[in-house]
């Protein structure tokens, strides 16, 4: 597909997110599996259950495009899973490598939240006001979820994180 349009460009846009949360279905459980904290299986886990939903509310969009969901396969995302994976597989200490799984999952989040923020921008530009609400409720969760990591990660008001136990590794 050329992208000789926004229109287009949102098309494939939605097309690489739809590959993108397809492939992290395949790797929040390994992940869920790899990490040792309770804390951040659970994260995993609940963040799976969600990428379901942004699948469904893609789902959505597509639909009412009348378009297919298959396009091209999301590099970006790829990458960041095998370098996860790379991660996961080095880190030998359990702290460490639920801190290493913690950075990893904040790669992509911060992948998704930028794909997501800006075809939530085209959508609010081609006029399409129902999938700007969508793709905002899925920005919105892809935020929680850092935020969340970065709990897990740095603690709260009565834990410490898991940051601090793997520094004394």
């Amino acid at each position: 597909m050329k992208l000789a349009s926004l229109r287009y460009l949102y098309i494939d846009e939605l097309q690489d997110l739809y590959s993108a949360e397809t492939q992290l279905t395949e790797a929040l459980p390994q992940m869920a599996v790899a990490a040792r904290n309770p804390d951040l299986k659970k994260a995993f886990r609940d963040h799976l259950d969600q990428t379901y939903g942004h699948i469904q509310r893609l789902e959505t969009i597509f639909e009412q495009l009348e378009i297919t969901p298959v396009g091209e396969v999301c590099e970006a995302m790829q990458g960041l899973i095998a370098e996860s994976q790379e991660m996961v597989d080095d880190y030998g200490d359990p702290d460490v490598r639920d801190v290493a799984l913690i950075a990893c999952a904040q790669r992509v989040e911060h992948y998704e939240i930028a794909a997501y923020g800006a075809t939530r921008t085209f959508a609010k530009h081609l006029g399409y006001d129902e999938h700007v609400k969508l793709l905002q409720d899925t920005l919105n969760e892809e935020g929680e979820a850092d935020k969340l990591l970065t709990t897990i990660a740095e603690g709260g008001w009565f834990t410490s994180g898991l940051n601090q136990e793997a520094a004394h590794k």
